[in-house]
This record gives structure tokens, C-alpha cells and sequence, in this order.
């Protein structure tokens, strides 16, 4: 913890100059790469199917609590891709639809996450990285900018299609993450890892651009009614909510067969 504080030093030095807003809404364009991989068939052993699939989202901030949740749009993003053998897959990506509560003041996060055709209310304290500071600087919508990286050792599910068959498997994932904050908004909110830089992320690059974040809009005003913890869900720890995942996820592989597929991707 001494180190930390201690990188952070110099941004924090920086905030007493520019501390003026502490709430706000904050517009953010993901980017999501995806890849699905076909083994078996055709010709060659193995077909790889990338695809982009992009969204917006809000995070609302004020009174040291942030909420994240989806933009509504009006024509939803929506991909059909076909691969040999006429079948045919519509990605649906993880996550489009979750919302994520911070009380930074409690160090507590509630995400409200939908997997299938069910909610789930996850509780659990703010995660902490070992976060260093680069000295690179950049400008985001007119805000001075500080670059931070990190790691994040994690897991992530994998879908592939062999011999016909979908295959779902869960792999070892470490992901580099580069973070653009601005000590000029000094509320330690953003579209992921919230409360953890001591300022305002603008911009997001997760696993070598495999996810990347970036603000499009920012307002100085916010409706602070709807910044409260999501309860509509199951209520589950986060071991109980991957242990039904996983359950799930097999039920999933299980059913699917060589038609029409929904493949969700993410998590």
C-alpha cells in the first residue's frame, strides 16, 4: 500500500489545482474484438471468424458513488455472421446489459448481471491493482490526461465449434491495461476497474485492444437519483454466480447443435 500511494503522489498533487467537478456523466464507446474459431470444417482444420462488436455506455458519478449501465440505442447492435456449411450465428456479447454500482466512500460494488434469462445481484468490495504511472501524458475531450498500467490475471470463456459441435472452455487470461484518468474530475470513476486512480478514466485499452474504452462525452450533470445499488436479481456471491454460469454454460454446449445458434460470448 506504501507504494502505491506513493506513485500516486504526484496526480495527487495535481487535484488540489483542479478539483472542481465531482459529479457528472460520462458517455463511453466500447469496442469489443471478438474471434470464434471453426475446427473440422471444411478443407481446412481450423476457420477463424473475427468480428467488432461496439456499444455505448454511461457511468453517472456524484456524492463519491458511481453507476455504470447501458446507453439505450435506437437501432441495437446486432451481428449475423455465416461460416461454411450454411450456419448461421447471431453474437449476443456478455455484459451488454449489467450495471455496476460504486460506493467509494464503503469501498462496496453491486453489479447487477444478466446471464441467460436471469439477474443477478453480486455483492462485493472494490477490487484493488498494483497500478504504476508512465509520466506519458495525453488530452481526452480537453482534459489533461495521465497514462497508468497494470495487469489483471483472470479467466475468460473460449467458444469454438469442432466437428460440428459448439465447445465452451475456460481458459487462464493475464491482460496488460493501459488507463488515460484526469486528475482535473477527482472522483476515481470509469467504465471498469472504479476506485482505483485518483481520477476520472476517459480512456481504457484491456488485453492489447481485445476491449478498449473510450469517453465521447462529458457533462457536468447528472441525475443523481439513479446513482443507488441495482436490486431486480438473485441475489449470489460471486463463486455462486460462476458456479451457475458454468452450469449454464454447459446446458448450453449440451443443446447446441448444427442450425440456427445464439452464442454468447463473454462474461
Amino acid at each position: 500500500m506504501k507504494k502505491i500511494i506513493l506513485t500516486f503522489s504526484t496526480g495527487l498533487l495535481i487535484l488540489a489545482a483542479h478539483g472542481q467537478q465531482t459529479q457528472g456523466r460520462v458517455v463511453y464507446e466500447r469496442t469489443i474484438q471478438l474471434k470464434m474459431d471453426f475446427q473440422g470444417m471444411g478443407d481446412e482444420a481450423t476457420h477463424a471468424m473475427p468480428s467488432t462488436h461496439k456499444e455505448k455506455l454511461e457511468v453517472l458519478f456524484g456524492n463519491n458513488q458511481s453507476l455504470r449501465r447501458a446507453v439505450e440505442e435506437e437501432t441495437p447492435d446486432e451481428m449475423a455472421e455465416s461460416a461454411g456449411g450454411g450456419l448461421h450465428i447471431r453474437m449476443d456479447v456478455a455484459g451488454d446489459n449489467d450495471i455496476i454500482y460504486n460506493n467509494f466512500s464503503t469501498g462496496q460494488s453491486v453489479e447487477q448481471r444478466e446471464f441467460g434469462p436471469k439477474n443477478y445481484i453480486i455483492s462485493d468490495s472494490i477490487a484493488h491493482l498494483h497500478w504504476k504511472l508512465t509520466g506519458e501524458t495525453t488530452t481526452i475531450l480537453n482534459y489533461p490526461c495521465q497514462q497508468a498500467i497494470t495487469q489483471r490475471i483472470s479467466k475468460h470463456m473460449m467458444t469454438s465449434m469442432e466437428n460440428g459441435e459448439m465447445k465452451n472452455r475456460e481458459v487462464a487470461d493475464t491482460a496488460n491495461i493501459i488507463a488515460w484518468f484526469t486528475p482535473a474530475i477527482p472522483v476515481p470513476a470509469g467504465p471498469e476497474l472504479q476506485g482505483q486512480l485518483p481520477g476520472l478514466i476517459l480512456g481504457l485499452d484491456i488485453h492489447d485492444g481485445r476491449v478498449m474504452y473510450k469517453a465521447v462525452e462529458v457533462a457536468p450533470q447528472a441525475d443523481l437519483g439513479a446513482v443507488k445499488a441495482p436490486s431486480r436479481g438473485k441475489k449470489v456471491t460471486a463463486s455462486e454466480f460462476e458456479a451457475e454460469r458454468e452450469k449454464m454454460m454447459a446446458e448450453m454446449q449440451k443443446n447446441a447443435g448444427k442450425g440456427r445458434n445464439m452464442i454468447r460470448i463473454g462474461g
